[in-house]
This record gives structure tokens, C-alpha cells and sequence, in this order.
């Protein structure tokens, strides 16, 4: 066997053992945590739309008399993040036009927020798991998403009951 020959043995070896000690280390994939604390209920005004959170989380806080959601900032149609009209109230997608409803003070339950009602977005936004935390600060989970059309607004999680 040449010298071609061992150097190809030998190269092979050394592959194998870089392989076996990539074993050795764990390949760990770090994610980011969905749950995040906005603050306590006072903070947030009654029949208001709040987009204090759309530009880091991609989320709503919609408040209502008799509690609060989370709404998802992203476009049931292509992705993109709609803006909220407070003269319209309305949430526009600045992409293909879809509009989905803003806050109705009149419903006591907010089941309209975020219904789509024009453009070609073929479903409602999807709201977030809301909850509270035990300081009292409303928490919201964006890795949680609940969907209009499979019924999953009526969840307990969907929604934060409270009453001032």
C-alpha cells in the first residue's frame, strides 16, 4: 500500500473521530419564552384597543368592560401585520386590504374583535392564551393560539375576565 493508500485510512480515521466527538455535545436549541407580563389591568383603557405591544410581540391587548384579549398581529392571509384604525375601528392589512373588527363597547362579551369582514382574509385573527400571574400583571402566551372557526374562543383561556 502506498502512500496515497495510508493517507486515505488516515483521513478516514480522523473524519470518524471528528464525528464521534460531535457526539459529545448536545445539540440544544434554545427558544425564546412566549410568555410575557404587560402589566397590570389598570394600565389598559376601557374599550381601547392598546398597541403598546405590536411592534416587539405581534399582539394586541384589547380591553373591553368586561375583560381583556389578545389579539394576534398577523394576517390570517399572507402573514403581514394589519394596523389598527381607532378612527375606523378597525384593523386594516395594509397588503391586500383585509379588515378585521375592532372593540364594540356594546358587546359584553368581545366576540367581534378581530372578525374578518372585508379583503380577502379567509378566517378572523387569532387571539392569544391571556391570563394573570400571581403579582396581579396580566401575562400573555403568543406560542398559544386560539382559532374563531374551530371554536376555540370560548375557551377559558381565550379571554380575561375582570371587573374594575
Amino acid at each position: 500500500m502506498g502512500l496515497a493508500g495510508w493517507g486515505a485510512v488516515l483521513g478516514s480515521l480522523n473524519v470518524g473521530l471528528l464525528c464521534f466527538g460531535r457526539f459529545m455535545y448536545p445539540r440544544v436549541l434554545f427558544e425564546p419564552r412566549t410568555t410575557v407580563k404587560i402589566g397590570r389591568p389598570d394600565e389598559y383603557q376601557i374599550n381601547a384597543v392598546n398597541e403598546k405591544w405590536i411592534k416587539l410581540y405581534r399582539f394586541w391587548v384589547v380591553r373591553t368592560p368586561a375583560g381583556f384579549l389578545a389579539l394576534s398581529g398577523v394576517c390570517t392571509h399572507l402573514g403581514c401585520t394589519p394596523r389598527y384604525l381607532t378612527a375606523e375601528n378597525k384593523f386594516k392589512c395594509p397588503c391586500h386590504g383585509s379588515g378585521f373588527r375592532g372593540v364594540d363597547p356594546t358587546d359584553p362579551y368581545p366576540g367581534i374583535s378581530g372578525i374578518n369582514f372585508e379583503g380577502p382574509a379567509p378566517r378572523p385573527l387569532e387571539r392569544l392564551k391571556i391570563g394573570r400571574a400571581e403579582d396581579g400583571q396580566i401575562t400573555v402566551d403568543f406560542g398559544v393560539l386560539f382559532r374563531s372557526e374551530k371554536g376555540e374562543w370560548e375557551k377559558p383561556d381565550a379571554f380575561l375576565k375582570f371587573r374594575a
